[in-house]
């Protein structure tokens, strides 16, 4: 219920909401009359409630399969439409320009303290951003790529490949921080997109209006404000999936029945093979490792629940 009224409901309501006021006002067609918006009667009021919430309730489900697509926009994946694609290598540049600043930042002599401390800083935002060949057009695109193509992939594993996999082992309290830190991301990414819808309905509305702009302005502002904050979430984001490849990564050997591995070594030649086998290109032959009384680690609570509920029947 939380992540419904937060990543779809609010951000849809913002919209209908100031849409709703611009079509009382009468603003598409002519100078608003803003006095007319508030219902006059409380029996009115509740009715105009009930009314948008509807509205914003069903033009949240009608959005919600689109939730991936809204994030990767934002993300800067441009490049199957041809007016976005040389925007994006525009923009990839700047990004570019920007990660070789940092590097030359973090990488400068430092003899001060301020000078150490403005070193570290860009040495800790330079590493949590992808190769500079790897880079994507937005700063959203980079902080969740970043975890997209390391997480794994420093044991030997695809991230990608191996992602959907391995968040079925993870424990509770590792899925409750990654779902609180994805529903911030994708609250944000649908709070930006409510913003900018609602900046383009007043610019459309208040053309005529110079004296109302700053409302146009006010909402890219929240939109800004919105991004970057879907930028952090995403940093967060990418930071708890490399978590999860520390904690992790042996429980998905345990449950694929692969052999444990003796030292680094190995454990970068089994994880190239179980990448090979997701990916469809594993050709090797796999000894598989079935233990005495194996069980998934969640049959230990079944099993534990089972036994509580025979005492209290006895």
């Amino acid at each position: 219920m939380r992540r419904v009224l937060a990543v779809h409901f609010v951000p849809c309501a913002l919209f209908v909401v100031c849409l709703w006021a611009l079509l009382r006002a009468g603003a598409f067609v002519g100078p608003g009359h803003w006095e007319r918006v508030l219902p006059e009667t409380p029996a009115a009021m509740a009715a105009t409630l009930t009314v948008l919430a509807a509205c914003a309730s069903v033009l949240g489900l009608l959005l919600q399969p689109f939730q991936v697509r809204a994030v990767r926009v934002l993300e800067g994946y441009w490049y199957r439409w041809p007016v976005t694609a040389g925007l994006a290598g525009v923009l990839i540049e700047v990004q570019r320009r920007r990660w070789e600043a940092l590097r030359e930042r973090a990488e400068e002599t430092a003899s001060t303290a301020a000078a150490r401390e403005v070193r570290a800083d860009a040495g800790r935002r330079l590493g949590a951003r992808p190769p500079a060949d790897l880079l994507l057009p937005t700063a959203l695109g980079n902080a969740l790529r970043f975890g997209e193509l390391s997480a794994g992939e420093r044991y030997g594993l695809s991230t990608l490949a191996s992602w959907p996999r391995i968040y079925m082992q993870i424990s509770d309290r590792m899925s409750e921080a990654l779902t609180s830190t994805r529903d911030a991301l994708d609250t944000a990414v649908n709070l930006c997109w409510s913003f900018l819808a609602v900046a383009l309905t007043y610019g459309v509305a208040l053309y005529d209006e110079p004296y109302s702009w700053w409302l146009c302005g006010g909402a890219l502002i929240l939109a800004a404000v919105a991004y970057k904050g879907a930028v952090i979430a995403a940093l967060a984001y990418s930071g708890l999936m490399h978590a999860v490849y520390d904690l992790h990564r042996f429980e998905l050997l345990d449950a694929l029945h692969y052999p444990l591995p003796k030292d680094a070594a190995a454990e970068k030649e089994i994880f190239a093979e179980v990448t090979a086998r997701f990916t469809g290109r594993g050709r090797a032959r796999v000894d598989y490792h079935h233990g005495e009384g194996w069980s998934h680690p969640h049959d230990a609570n079944r099993s534990a629940y089972a036994e509580h509920m025979d005492d209290e029947s006895g």
